[in-house]
């Protein structure tokens, strides 16, 4: 999946690895990764700045999308509205959640 975004122009801009990556498209386009491991009931962890407290994500926080076509889990409408919570929201950070409201008609704390 990385090779196709590489392939289709997109760079490496942050690497917080193993705790999220992002990748940009020449035209300023980001995809936002966070490496997940799955558990067999559909739940899963991501590593943390601190090793001992990773992520927990629930299975019902999860859901599929796609990217260039293909399907890939991503988290829900409603967990990304979540995690936008208990900071100062930057410019992007509102335009996301105005696409949020846009595209899936949901509340917004901003």
């Amino acid at each position: 999946m990385v090779a196709a975004l590489c392939e289709a122009g997109f760079v490496e801009s942050l690497s917080w690895r193993p705790i999220r990556f992002v990748v940009t498209a020449p035209d300023g386009r980001e995809i936002d990764l966070h490496p997940l491991v799955f558990g067999d009931d559909g739940s899963a962890v991501q590593a943390s700045p601190e090793p001992e407290r990773p992520f927990i994500y629930p299975s019902s926080c999860l859901v599929t999308g796609t990217i260039k076509g293909t399907t890939v889990p991503c988290l829900s409408a409603e967990q990304q509205v979540y995690f936008h919570q208990g900071y100062q929201p930057t410019d992007r950070d509102r335009h996301d959640m105005a696409q949020l409201r846009r595209v899936f008609g949901i509340a917004t704390h901003f």
